[in-house]
């Protein structure tokens, strides 16, 4: 089968917006996929639809969701102003004034918050909801590298079943090769009986191999949150692509977890300008109603007249030690995020040079094997050709088919390792 897997982890429902990139940047990521797509567009669809699946069933994402909704809503909370303040009372003995006793008092007041003030408290519950979105980005990346890296290790069980029946299938021939020369005198029962437990043993490493298939299996379905023992559709054979693709040295700057952590910069510099706005006064506008009895002694133009008072009021924050103790938290703050991000940043350049390291150390194995299988086809073929003229030699069969078997299991090994790390690139690297 001459198909071969993608990796591309192409899904807009995990993305980043494109305009949070460079052009530099998508048009990397575009000539990726179109490349990666030649290479294998049936199969890469099927990868990406367990991808997908997993995305959309996986509680840890719905929980992040939920998470960035609540972040947004916070927006709208922050969008208040204090209490309205009402106030009366009755006077128990009531004062007598020029026009009239006084009865009673009723108070209403505001108080308003420095202009500029609700718009930094929205401007920084909206940073926080971005830092938010940042992590639903980042949970997905690592959700579609956990599918991948299982759907591989399925692949690997299945090659490698395939390999043992082709090898079982072979020593049958063997087999019944040595029984024809039994006949003949040219090989004995021993010969026949080393035959059988070969077959032996490759049955019991292929039954081994069915229940490590099925323990990924059902790890695979938990990763798509999928109830039951589903069957899962692997490809029959992967290939090597001819070349890799080349990374540009500042390739990983892009990366959601470095992402987040300018989220959470800006957000700290969004909550200094609260902080900043906040020290500023708030202004108070209220009014005084008191109502007062007419004297019925007198007859006057104000008599009984009630009094009506507009109100203004400042508050000052003179003691002002928390906002100055908050500033210098803020600078503080910004401070370890910048020292965590160089430190991601530190480890994820590492991931990513282990991952290239490995992945041409696998294609270095492949290569090998790949010459070391042809040379035991070789020496098997040559093998076949002196049981033509009576002189085949059983245990120089045996040992070069457990060379063969070995070749072909480091191969897929090889190229299964090349994949494994092919999603850990596109982990590291995909926008």
């Amino acid at each position: 089968m001459k198909n071969r897997i993608s990796n591309k982890e192409g899904s807009n429902e995990w993305k980043l917006t494109k305009n949070q990139f460079p052009a530099s940047s998508f048009q990397r990521l575009i000539a990726l996929i179109i490349v990666t797509a030649l290479q294998n567009i049936a199969s890469a669809q099927t990868l990406e639809q367990y991808i997908n699946t997993a995305q959309q069933n996986n509680p840890e994402i719905q929980a992040y969701n939920l998470r960035y909704n609540i972040a947004e809503e916070k927006v709208n909370e922050v969008d208040w102003i204090p209490n309205t303040e009402l106030s009366a009372g009755y006077f128990v003995s009531e004062p007598e004034t020029r026009t009239g006793a006084q009865r009673a008092r009723f108070s209403a007041r505001q108080m308003l918050p420095w202009f500029g003030t609700i718009t930094a408290r929205e401007n920084y519950a909206s940073s926080m909801a971005d830092a938010e979105f940042v992590e639903i980005a980042i949970a997905k990346r690592k959700l579609a590298l956990a599918v991948s890296q299982s759907y591989y290790s399925l692949y690997e069980i299945r090659a490698e079943q395939s390999v043992l029946d082709e090898n079982i299938q072979l020593l049958k021939t063997y087999e019944r090769l040595a029984l024809n020369s039994i006949e003949v005198g040219k090989a004995t029962a021993v010969d026949v009986l080393r035959l059988q437990i070969r077959q032996n043993e490759l049955q019991q490493q292929k039954e081994v191999l069915e229940e490590a298939y099925l323990g990924e299996q059902a790890a695979f379905n938990k990763l798509l949150h999928q109830e039951g023992a589903k069957m899962i559709t692997v490809l029959e054979e992967l290939l090597l692509p001819e070349e890799d693709i080349a990374y540009a040295v500042d390739v990983l700057s892009l990366h959601p977890e470095l992402l987040k952590y300018d989220k959470l910069y800006e957000s700290i510099t969004q909550s200094e300008l609260l902080n900043q706005a906040e020290q500023n006064p708030m202004i108070g506008i209220g009014v005084d109603y008191v109502p007062v009895s007419e004297r019925p002694d007198m007859n006057f133009s104000d008599n009984g007249k009630d009094i009506f008072m507009p109100m203004l009021s400042v508050s000052i924050p003179i003691f002002n030690k928390q906002y100055d103790s908050k500033s210098k938290q803020n600078e503080l703050r910004q401070l370890e995020i910048a020292a965590q991000k160089d430190n991601r940043l530190n480890v994820l350049e590492s991931a990513f040079a282990k991952a290239i390291s490995q992945r041409n150390q696998a294609r270095i194995k492949f290569n090998t094997q790949q010459k070391n299988l042809k040379q035991a086809q070789s020496a098997e073929e040559i093998l076949i050709k002196n049981y033509e003229t009576g002189t085949i030699d059983f245990n120089d069969i045996l040992d070069i088919q457990e060379l063969q078997l070995k070749f072909q299991i480091n191969q897929i090994k090889a190229i299964t390792i090349y994949y494994r790390q092919s999603a850990v690139v596109n982990y590291l690297i995909i926008q």
